[in-house]
């Protein structure tokens, strides 16, 4: 992402009708799940069109993992681009809407123990300057609020359990995510893939066979078959049978700087209004998600098994949820933080959990992955699939993942919890890259970081909104604020609070839109400029 709100917006095919014949022929798709499903769509929906023969090999033994059920705005620049609606998709996968995420107990600062994460919107460009010149005049020691919640729209959405989708007649558009049954919507991608000419064997791969030149070859199939195809594209999960296995990529891990590695999950049923947001609660050992569905709550426990057992953590997640007596089966899953060095390595390009995972706190898995998928597409439009087009691929999906890690690690470093080793620990640990140890440092300097972030120098991964309401959300601020006023007027909220409340006026119940989503219109989006 650049210095401008989340928002994803891809070139129309119809500029693409002219291009040269494809460098590659036939690529294979190892592993299906929703990064594979997902992968496959944007391959058909290239240029190439049906010059490209596209397979997913899906292995009948390997169950999909099925725990993540949140996305970031991208994925509805996904859809927008391979041209599906939210009202087929989203009933079929028990789909809701996301103005962002609230973040509960990570602070202990008077007044900023919990702050929401919004998604951008276009009256963000209205509210903006006044919350970042706040924010200074509080690292000033002003005493001025400089709470992100009160400055932007999507706070207010989701505070009041609206879609963050507004009526037709409202002009501002609002950029959110999603949460959904992540099992149903990797069905639903394989079903829509299907119909688009996309090619599915259900074999499991039993050996890869490379050449004399060391690329991927063949896939040896346990069935007894050889499957042969030009480029290969490694879905296959934390087992990277391709990338790592069979390739050899080194591997970066992300186990000092981001502790957790093991989460536990189970449901809950859904009651009274439908939330438009997720909820990152803070416990001893990690944090807890909520997250609605139409049918029910996904919830779960991110932790450290440096710091507790699988058997605690379920116990502290059931009586944070009220079931500590009650026969709800828990589900025990296993993470590894980190990336390989080259996400496309010879004729092999690793997407999803295959090229690398950052833990789930600001659900950014799938958006690494149409990331990551769309920047091969635009190479593999260009015609160029040779070494120099491999490094500038690697090393701008790298500077993605690093740059998310960085601002995951953020949540960590400045919490305030001292009541157990595990938040003691994190907001001790020094193992941080050197740009987010520079942005730190420029924070608590009270100088401003939007020119370090707008000039890559620090930041990377996220805007200068998420930057700052994350800083000032978690109360990063001097504690004598008070002993120093300026001269000038401070900001006024009385104009900011009537702006969001009338505008909040445009936007429906949540379960009232889920009743009967609307298509969108036709006409094309508009680009929304932001900080």
């Amino acid at each position: 992402m650049s210095d401008t709100a989340t928002v994803y917006r891809h070139q129309p095919t119809s500029h693409r009708t002219h291009l040269a014949e494809p460098p590659v022929r036939h690529i294979a798709v190892v592993g299906g799940g929703t990064a594979g499903w997902m992968t496959a769509l944007l391959l058909v929906n290239s240029g190439y069109g049906e010059r490209i023969r596209v397979t997913v090999l899906e292995s009948p033994q390997v169950g999909a993992i099925g725990v993540g059920e949140g996305s970031t705005p991208w994925m509805r620049g996904f859809f927008e681009e391979i041209g599906i609606e939210e009202s087929e998709w989203m009933p079929a996968c028990d789909a809701t809407y996301k103005a962002g995420i609230t973040f509960d107990g990570w602070s202990t600062r008077p007044g900023f123990e919990r702050y929401f994460h919004a998604f951008a919107s276009m009256l963000d460009n209205l509210t903006m300057t006044q919350f970042v010149d706040n924010v200074h005049r509080r690292l000033d020691r002003e005493d001025v609020h400089a709470h992100p919640d009160r400055y932007f729209i999507a706070a207010r959405l989701a505070r009041e359990c609206k879609a963050p989708r507004p009526r037709h007649e409202f002009p501002f558009d609002v950029w959110y995510g999603y949460h959904f049954d992540s099992v149903k919507l990797g069905q639903f991608l394989q079903r829509k893939a299907l119909e688009r000419g996309i090619h599915h064997l259900p074999r499991h791969v039993g050996a890869v066979q490379c050449d004399e030149r060391g690329d991927i070859a063949a896939l040896q199939l346990e069935s007894g078959e050889r499957f042969e195809a030009d480029f290969f594209v490694d879905c296959t999960g934390f087992s990277g049978l391709l990338i790592e296995k069979t390739l050899k990529t080194p591997y970066t891990s992300y186990a000092d700087a981001l502790f957790n590695d093991a989460a536990v999950a189970m449901p809950t049923p859904l009651e009274g209004p439908i939330i438009s947001q997720t909820i990152s609660t803070a416990l001893r050992h990690g944090w807890a998600w909520k997250i609605p569905l139409t049918a029910r709550y996904g919830n779960g426990y991110v932790y450290s098994t440096a710091h507790c057992t699988p058997e605690q953590a379920e116990t502290e997640l059931r009586q944070h949820l009220g079931l500590l007596d009650v026969d709800v089966p828990a589900r025990h899953l296993r993470m590894r933080t980190g990336r390989v060095d080259r996400h496309w390595h010879r004729n092999c390009l690793a997407v999803g959990l295959a090229q690398g995972f950052i833990e789930p706190l600001e659900a950014t898995a799938l958006m690494l992955v149409q990331r990551t998928a769309s920047l091969f597409v635009v190479a593999l439009e260009r015609g160029d699939l040779g070494e120099s087009a491999q490094a500038a691929f690697n090393t701008a999906v790298n500077a993605q993942f690093d740059g998310t890690r960085d601002y995951i690690v953020a949540h960590y470093k400045t919490n305030t919890r001292t009541d157990t080793d595990y938040w003691r620990a994190n907001a001790a640990n020094t193992h941080l890259s050197e740009p987010l140890v520079r942005l730190l440092r420029t924070w608590l300097a009270r100088r401003p970081i939007v020119d370090g972030i707008r000039s890559g120098a620090f930041g990377q991964g996220y805007p200068v909104m998420s930057w700052y309401s994350l800083l000032a959300g978690m109360g990063l601020f001097p504690d004598d604020v008070g002993s120093h006023a300026s001269g000038d007027a401070p900001q006024s909220l009385a104009a900011i609070d009537n702006l969001i409340e009338r505008s909040a006026r445009n936007f429906p119940d949540h379960r009232e839109l889920l009743g009967a989503i609307p298509p969108r219109p036709r006409e094309e989006s508009l680009q929304l400029y932001f900080w």
